[in-house]
């Protein structure tokens, strides 16, 4: 089977969750394509869930036919108009979509086809996977399987496992329970992607030993889009512009298919906040699609490490290196934003 057509990379995802203000009045999104300067590739509006009894599908706190998303949905139509793709994310830290489709195959059924149903009533895209409770590596193969049999080879599947889970096969380092590792070799063809997440505990955008051990372990540079929370109130983890903005520099440079920046969520993104959130996206066009550049001061920071010194991140026990005995730091717990949440 042929490898999915590539996005152009950079990638600028943006998850879309909050999608209502404190007062209940829609929290647009348009202004991604009507200020200037600004290249969105992708979009994901989170977070789906499939519930009991099967059929039962909530967009966050109700169901996607409820009145209060009719704005959502007819945006989200405007910027598939203006080129960019609108993907749905599964799962995330609401838990039970994946383990209810980790079933046999007539309970997989009974929970897939109503998702599927929603896939194309809505016209998306594509499917974020956010797997954050224990699936097998089958049932994911399943899925996957699934969707691109239902929806062809240009249906985007993305997946967005927590950095550690692409550094390591550590139980304790993944929240999936599946091993990416070997994902990537049986579906890799079938996966567009990997939103990464560097936040929480499980990875650290201050630097680039996390995106550099990735590719030593021999992922794609343009599979890995490294993800960052927009604001310090959407989780722990979040890098101040001016040394975000040096990492940027440094990864665009070292990797020429550098598969670019996802941010978790939209509505509050610094440096705007809720006032003007687009303008996170501003500042990640100027820096990751505007060009190379080539700020770097030290040229040895354009040459991508060796495996050798790639495998002493700091992070993570590599597989291969018994010296190494630090193991990631696990997450404090945190609430996902969600409609419901605001203001409370």
């Amino acid at each position: 089977m042929p490898p999915i057509p590539s996005s152009p990379t950079p990638r600028i995802v943006i998850y879309y969750q909050t999608q209502h203000n404190p007062d209940g009045t829609p929290c647009s999104i348009l202004p991604i394509i009507t200020k200037s300067d600004i290249q969105v590739t992708h979009v994901n509006v989170a977070a789906i869930h499939l519930n009991d009894p099967p059929g039962h599908i909530n967009l966050n706190d109700h169901v996607p036919s409820d009145p209060r998303y009719v704005t959502l949905w007819a945006e989200l139509r405007v910027l598939q108009a203006a080129g960019i793709k609108v993907l749905g994310m599964l799962g995330g830290a609401g838990k039970g979509s994946f383990t209810r489709l980790d079933l046999d195959e007539a309970t997989f059924e009974a929970y897939y086809t109503p998702l599927r149903d929603l896939i194309r009533e809505r016209g998306l895209d594509g499917l974020d996977l956010d797997v954050e409770e224990p699936m097998t590596l089958a049932g994911i193969i399943r899925l996957i399987d699934r969707l691109k049999s239902d929806f062809g080879e240009g249906f985007i599947i993305t997946l967005a496992p927590v950095a550690a889970a692409l550094m390591s096969d550590h139980p304790e380092h993944n929240l999936s329970g599946f091993s990416y590792e070997a994902l990537e070799v049986m579906r890799g063809k079938q996966i567009a992607w990997y939103n990464t997440q560097f936040y929480c505990g499980w990875g650290d955008l201050s630097k680039t030993d996390g995106y550099d051990f990735m590719v030593a372990r021999g992922y794609p540079a343009d599979k890995i889009v490294i993800g960052m929370v927009t604001n310090p109130g959407n989780g722990s983890g979040w890098v101040p512009f001016e040394i975000l903005q040096e990492v940027l520099i440094t990864l665009k440079s070292r990797y020429p298919g550098f598969g670019g920046v996802m941010g978790w969520e939209y509505f509050n993104s610094l440096p705007g906040d809720r006032d003007r959130p687009w303008e996170w996206a501003a500042f990640m066009t100027k820096n990751v699609r505007s060009g190379i550049i080539t700020k770097a001061s030290d040229p040895a920071a354009l040459v991508a490490p060796s495996v050798a010194q790639s495998k002493q991140n700091p992070f993570l026990i590599a597989d291969d290196d018994p010296e190494v005995k630090e193991e990631a730091p696990l997450p404090k717990e945190f609430e996902y934003y969600s409609d419901g949440s605001i203001g409370e």
